[in-house]
């Protein structure tokens, strides 16, 4: 997902070179206006009629439905989250899910894309970039800049809205870890600043030619730096949240029953749709080859990961969950997601399997340790993240110390920026619901409407 380094560079506009050194130069005729104004715009259309211009067009076609089918994936998260937690909360959380989609798409526009992919302008090199809005539109003399080939395989705009896709996912993965007792407005405030400043940070390191990047960590689209990063943010604001009430009592576990499996059914398989446009998008061309490899290794990873979590659950648990299927066809998407471009096809089975029977034993140990994630977030993607990682060495060309070192630095700067943040919200304006909301559902005490009438 690494845009190239000339692509994130702004020139300034003419008015901020010239300010204060020269007198403002007099309005051109309407004439060379016009000139001036078309002259772009005819560049533009040239490379386009010429030989480059149709591979061009689909290139940059296919990065934009990946960017769809990626928006498709909030939609499963909706459904997911809501299915697996009690029927009284399932307003609450789809209304955070939306708020996160519109958030983070607006708040990426304003400062986390060129804070993500800062080009030469790093504040401190390698590590930290300011950003800033994205720009209006494009300059006349930019065109073929940022709306070619010479750009990358996709235009400037096309770049963004594919990444802006990408951004809200982090703060999605901690709604669902901290489902039917947080507080909407604390939980608002936390997922705004979590995805407009945390998350591009992060991604800098690597996707933005960070100190990552320049290490040699690989993550092709995001193990680590979108599922980690959630994952660990999520584990972070559980242990300062605390466990829903009742959960857990002197006679052990109390389960709290999803109320509707077949929704979340419907999500997980939205998911997956939208994984192929999460990987498929990320080889960031429609080169044949590439696409189709990362369409088959996605997919046999999650396919695998489903059966590795039915069976070893069946096996521990006695009884075949479906629950712990779906969570094992998402485990086995995030542990592939990393690698997908490189590892051979039987290899991403074997990483599938071994990350569904992982988020298992993670969901289990989890609530041995009275960690209460309705969903399975930080089982999903904190722990398969993070072995997704890992498993990219598999293909015998990356260093296993420096995924380690990666995932490790990116979910414990999660982790952390979590944890402070989260804690500042809980001792200024709280970060839980009281007893009573918290018994009556989060749907009519902070919505004042039930989703079901009957």
């Amino acid at each position: 997902m690494t845009a190239p380094l000339y692509a994130q560079e702004e020139t300034a506009p003419p008015t901020e070179q010239m300010a204060d050194t020269t007198p403002a130069p007099e309005a051109p005729a309407p004439e060379a206006a016009e000139e001036s104004t078309s002259a772009g715009e005819a560049a533009y259309k040239e490379f386009m009629a010429g030989p480059e211009g149709a591979m061009f067009a689909v290139n940059n076609l296919w990065i934009l439905i990946a960017a769809a089918l990626v928006f498709i994936m909030h939609l499963g998260f909706s459904a997911v989250e809501s299915g697996m937690c009690q029927k009284k909360n399932c307003v609450n959380i789809m209304f955070k899910n939306v708020f996160i989609v519109c958030i983070g798409a607006l708040t990426y526009m304003l400062w986390g894309f060129k804070s993500m992919y800062p080009g030469e302008d790093w504040l401190v090199n390698g590590i930290f970039a300011l950003g800033k809005p994205l720009p209006n539109s494009i300059a006349d003399g930019e065109i073929v800049a940022n709306m070619t080939s010479a750009y990358a395989n996709y235009t400037y705009w096309t770049d963004f809205i594919f990444q802006a896709m990408f951004a809200a996912t982090a703060a999605t993965i901690v709604s669902g870890a901290v489902a039917e007792r947080v507080k909407l407005s604390s939980f608002m405030i936390y997922a705004t600043i979590l995805v407009m400043f945390f998350y591009p940070i992060t991604g800098s390191w690597k996707w933005g030619l960070g100190w990552l990047d320049k290490m040699g960590f690989y993550d092709f689209a995001g193990s680590t730096l979108v599922h980690a990063f959630g994952g660990f943010a999520a584990l972070a604001a559980i242990l300062v949240l605390g466990p829903r009430r009742g959960k857990y009592t002197a006679e052990g576990v109390k389960p709290v029953l999803p109320h509707n499996l077949p929704f979340a059914l419907t999500g997980v398989f939205a998911l997956f749709i939208g994984w192929f446009g999460f990987n498929g998008g990320s080889v960031l061309s429609a080169d044949p080859a590439g696409v189709s490899r990362v369409f088959v290794t996605t997919a046999m990873a999650g396919f695998a990961g489903g059966l590795g979590a039915t069976f070893f659950s069946w096996i521990v648990i006695k009884k075949p969950d479906l629950s712990m299927g779906l969570n094992g066809i998402l485990a086995g998407l995030v542990g592939i997601t990393a690698g997908a471009d490189v590892l051979g096809t039987w290899v991403a089975v074997a990483v599938g399997a071994v990350a569904g029977i992982l988020v298992v034993i993670a969901v289990l140990v989890f609530d041995k340790l009275k960690i209460d994630d309705p969903v399975g977030a930080v089982s999903v993607h904190g722990v398969c993240g993070v072995f997704g990682t890992l498993a990219v060495a598999l293909d015998g060309s990356h260093s296993v110390l420096t995924q380690l070192i990666g995932t490790l630095s990116v979910g414990a700067f999660a982790f952390v920026a979590s944890l402070v943040l989260f804690l500042i919200l809980k001792v200024t304006i709280g970060v839980r619901v009281d007893a009573q909301e918290e018994e009556e559902g989060l749907d009519v005490a902070e919505h004042g409407a039930p989703a079901y009438t009957d």
